[in-house]
């Protein structure tokens, strides 16, 4: 077996466990290939080299003694830097957070990733305070997509889209709270899951919007996603929307094949607003699926908009010390948000929750009919870095918000998604939605495996 930076997780962890390869070899190649792309591309803020040295060689002497080594072994992983990175302050991607007190201990997901064998590179760049679909940063300058560095990785954990499909790492840790997840996934050609809300734990994660956040993995394989998110499942106090949830692994069920499921495409909003390509890329792959059912999402589009309200508001209200005291210091788009978040009249807000209780429920019923929805990850392929406007059906739109035009209805409700590429999608990538009721990721994930298994979607690191 030949192991290089484009390796996945599950062939490195193989590798390492058998014996054939060392950690700190795997290690020192990933350090490498961060030293060649990152200057060009910009994926990471900060690079941990002593500390996956030291690691990489615990590891290595647990080997040798015989120790059983988790299915991660000698895996190396980056975070979004608003995960709390023992010894580093917590930047999310600001100025401001520079002047934090480093962090005293890692985070949860941090933590387990590790206890499963991997290796932690460092923390990679990010939208400021993850208000951002593009990737671009003012302070620490855009991560670039590696398939074409004129273009933006998407946002915002554009560095961890960056930097898995760069091949700097086969695995990385975002957050989404309207889509920062998918939207990378989509514009940088990966696999992503944003579990369902309340899954993994977000202890130890600097918030952005409490009620909508979720963190989930991004890598180039479904197997590759599968084993990072069961590794990082299980109950943690640290934070109460997680703290009941029992583990559920999906490895057992990755290969479980999708006879019976009831697969449909989401039409009305989902069918709009989008290039032709990104529709296209929807309907090869019910048709892969053997289904051409379209099935409506009720009030979809009323979900994006009180979406909208509730991260404005809390957002701004998360903020409104930072705002009053180093209003200069901030992105002056990111801050311009958060001022129009804080003039938001409360009744908003309440109705907002008020609405997405009632459309959590008519998603529930949904559900009752259908098994998976599919749905356009982005509504197009990566923007020009810089690019402001976009038009999508004739109408001229602002760029930063609409590349999140498909995923803020899912992530309102809470749903589990896979976000997967397209591989017929040229020149640029292009993803798509797998779609589950809650608490059911082992469904999308078993779609995602069938449609990598025969080909229709793949991930590819960019050279």
């Amino acid at each position: 077996m030949t192991i290089d930076f484009t390796s996945t997780a599950a062939e490195i962890a193989v590798a390492v466990t058998d014996g054939k390869l060392k950690a700190a070899e795997v290690t020192e190649m990933a350090l490498g290939r961060i030293v060649a792309c990152n200057p060009n591309l910009n994926a990471f803020t900060s690079i941990t080299a002593e500390r996956a040295r030291s690691r990489a060689a615990a590891i290595d002497a647990a080997v040798a003694r015989g120790d059983k080594i988790g299915p991660l072994a000698g895996v190396p992983f980056a975070v979004k830097n608003l995960f709390d990175i023992a010894g580093l302050p917590t930047l999310a991607g600001s100025k401001i957070n520079r002047d934090l007190a480093p962090s005293a201990a890692d985070a949860t997901l941090i933590q387990r990733l590790e206890a499963a064998g991997a290796v932690l590179l460092g923390g990679l760049n990010m939208g400021e305070y993850a208000y951002d679909f593009t990737g671009e940063n003012c302070h620490y300058g855009a991560s670039r997509n590696p398939h074409d560095p004129e273009r933006m990785s998407g946002g915002s954990s554009g560095g961890s889209g960056t930097a898995v499909a760069a091949g700097m790492v086969p695995l990385s840790l975002g957050s989404d709270t309207n889509g920062s997840i998918r939207v990378p996934s989509s514009l940088c050609g990966l696999f992503g899951l944003k579990p369902t809300f309340g899954r993994l734990s977000r202890h130890g994660s600097f918030p952005f919007v409490a009620s909508l956040d979720h963190l989930g993995p991004m890598a180039r394989s479904v197997t590759d996603l599968v084993l990072s998110y069961d590794a990082m499942q299980g109950p943690d106090a640290g934070d109460p929307a997680c703290a009941q949830r029992p583990l559920e692994p999906v490895v057992p069920k990755l290969e479980g094949g999708i006879d019976g499921l009831r697969i449909a495409i989401a039409g009305g909003y989902f069918a709009k607003g989008g290039e032709a390509y990104a529709h296209a890329a929807v309907a090869a792959i019910a048709k892969a699926l053997g289904t051409s059912r379209v099935v409506e999402v009720p009030e979809a589009g009323r979900g994006r908009s009180a979406a909208y309200v509730i991260t404005a508001t809390e957002g701004a209200n998360l903020h409104r010390q930072r705002l009053r005291q180093r209003p200069q210091d901030f992105d002056p788009d990111t801050r311009d948000r958060f001022i129009a978040g804080s003039l938001l009249p409360g009744d908003w807000y309440v109705q907002a929750q008020r609405f997405r209780r009632w459309y959590h429920a008519r998603l529930l019923e949904l559900f009752q009919e259908v098994d998976i929805l599919l749905a356009p990850a982005t509504p197009c392929s990566a923007p020009r870095l810089g690019q402001k406007t976009m038009v999508l059906d004739g109408v001229e739109l602002p760029v930063r918000a609409n590349l999140g035009l498909f995923t803020q209805p899912i992530s309102f409700a809470g749903l589990p998604v896979v976000a997967v590429p397209y591989a017929e999608a040229a020149p640029l990538p292009i993803g798509v939605q797998v779609i589950a009721a809650p608490w059911r990721e082992e469904l999308a994930l078993r779609v995602a495996r069938q449609l990598e298994k025969i080909g229709i979607v793949s991930a590819k690191v960019a050279a």
